[in-house]
């Protein structure tokens, strides 16, 4: 779904109306799992004729930390971030990469030294720079006991080769006590779920797109499923706090089937 709302200023209506959501949330189905597709950095910077696309991605890296303070504020437990697909590694030009990587290398130490957040790598590492696959795991690391937002990262990340890597996590566990009859007879949606990048987490209640654009872009086709769908028109650096509660509103609003 598409927000419709007509656009709201920075100014006291806004805030007015900022609060007037935050009230109608209060006792509400809110999700558990929020996946966010970080989408628009690139045109936030051409639309404002900056000199590289880093520009774009260090506001959305800003945006970043808002919109996960918006999500630890109304108890979602677990973000997941599409930051850069593996499609991305092989398509955008070596300077603006080298300059991303950076950008989320600093991100990741970031939000591994922000209070009680837990901070979880999800994606391949080959194909990124040493640096960043250090940042990566040292975030993971530094973390790993934190109790509090379960924030994923999806970098060098790709649905269809998380499903892959899957089915090859469970032929590695029990290819050799087992015949591929009987493992074909083991497997089952759970246990391709206990396997997948995000094992053990509660598949995202809602999935957020920004900059009008309507697809999943190979991204956790499996655990999207009976996900709740919803896109705003703003890149993801202009993203306001009242279109991330909208969409939470529209959720809250839904009754979902799952798949009934």
């Amino acid at each position: 779904m598409k927000q419709r709302d007509l656009p709201l200023g920075r100014g006291l209506l806004y805030d007015v109306y900022q609060r007037r959501l935050r009230r109608w949330l209060v006792g509400k189905d809110i999700p558990k799992h929020v996946a966010m597709i970080v989408d628009g950095n690139r045109r936030w910077a051409k639309q404002r004729a900056l000199e590289s696309a880093a520009h774009g991605h260090r506001a959305g890296a800003a945006k970043i930390r808002e919109f996960l303070v918006w999500c630890d504020e109304l108890g979602i437990e677990v973000v997941t971030l599409y930051l850069l697909s593996s499609d991305n590694l092989g398509g955008r030009p070596s300077d603006e990469l080298a300059e991303l990587f950076e950008i989320i290398t600093e991100l990741a130490d970031d939000l591994s030294r922000n209070g009680d957040w837990r901070v979880q790598h999800v994606g391949r590492i080959e194909g990124l720079p040493h640096g960043l696959v250090t940042a990566l795991a040292d975030a993971e690391s530094r973390t790993a006991a934190h109790t509090g937002l379960h924030v994923n990262l999806a970098v060098g990340y790709g649905g269809r080769r998380e499903i892959a890597d899957a089915m090859r996590s469970i032929l590695r566990s029990h290819g050799g006590e087992m015949s591929l009859e009987e493992l074909a007879e083991l497997l089952t949606p759970d246990l391709i779920a206990d396997h997948l990048y995000t094992g053990g987490q509660p598949d995202p209640d809602l999935l957020i797109r920004t900059s009008g654009e309507q697809r999943l872009s190979d991204f956790m086709l499996w655990q999207s499923a009976h996900s709740e769908f919803y896109f705003v028109e703003a890149y993801y650096p202009d993203l306001r706090e009242v279109d991330f509660l909208r969409a939470v509103r529209d959720y809250a609003k839904r009754q979902r089937r799952f798949g009934t």
